[in-house]
């Protein structure tokens, strides 16, 4: 008997392929859905001289993580894999910083927003590297993710850069 939840449907791309794919993925969701909620924390609590830039611009930057996940988690579904984003699971298998507690100053919360964003970068970037060879489609969705995540980055650090 086999498990509807973990089979890849007959007829659809080689299982290798979409195993290799959603091991990539699925910590590139967790990260993303990590940053997602982090970046809502900080969204509430970011005080300072440009607080309305910076607060309005991390909820562009939670749009984008929520929207990234979206699309790695979908990529993970066509090819016929689930994709596990449950909060109990990004807690204990997100690879980025936390966010400090309660309110932060804009150049606390942006260098805290940097490093999620790069140590999320880390796992995007590692499966652009790798998934050349074995699906280019997914690579062209890691590559998308990493060209959002670089300019929303870009953005933030902006605001503290000296």
């Amino acid at each position: 008997m086999t498990d509807a939840r973990t089979t890849v449907p007959q007829g659809s791309v080689d299982p290798d392929v979409a195993a290799g794919v959603a091991q990539f993925f699925g910590t590139i969701v967790t990260d993303l859905t990590a940053l997602g909620v982090n970046g809502k924390q900080a969204h509430w609590h970011v005080r300072g001289i440009a607080f309305v830039a910076v607060h309005e611009l991390i909820d562009v930057v939670v749009d984008h993580a929520r929207e990234w996940a979206d699309l790695a988690a979908e990529r993970v579904v066509a090819l016929g894999l689930p994709v596990d984003a449950r909060i109990e699971t990004v807690a204990a298998r997100t690879t980025i910083p936390s966010t400090s507690p309660g309110f932060t100053q804009i150049d606390r919360t942006v260098a805290e927003l940097v490093a999620q964003i790069d140590a999320t970068l880390v796992g995007v970037r590692t499966a652009i590297d790798e998934l050349g060879e074995l699906d280019a489609a997914s690579q062209d969705v890691a590559i998308e993710i990493s060209r959002g995540l670089e300019k929303d980055r870009w953005f933030l650090a902006a605001h503290v850069a000296g």
